[in-house]
């Protein structure tokens, strides 16, 4: 039961609400999608990427307008 531990302390020493929402979101969409099936495929450093990029993506800073995403792939959108 270390982890469960663990895992309590991490979410104890969270002070922001909304980042904690975004986790439980994601906790919530992982343990429910038809037991994980895609979540199970990824390696180690596949899951740790994708919940490193979630969690970036609650920072302004690090978003992308989304007509600078189009204007990138604007050569595979018109296909």
């Amino acid at each position: 039961m270390q982890i469960k531990d663990e895992f309590r302390h991490l979410i104890d020493n969270i002070e922001d609400e909304e980042l904690l929402k975004g986790y439980y979101q994601l906790i919530q969409k992982i343990n429910g999608d038809q037991a994980g099936q895609l979540w199970n495929r990824l390696n180690e450093n596949e899951k740790k990427e994708l919940l490193l990029a979630y969690e970036e993506s609650f920072y302004d800073h690090n978003l992308i307008l989304n007509e600078e995403v189009k204007k990138q792939h604007e050569r595979w959108l018109r296909l």
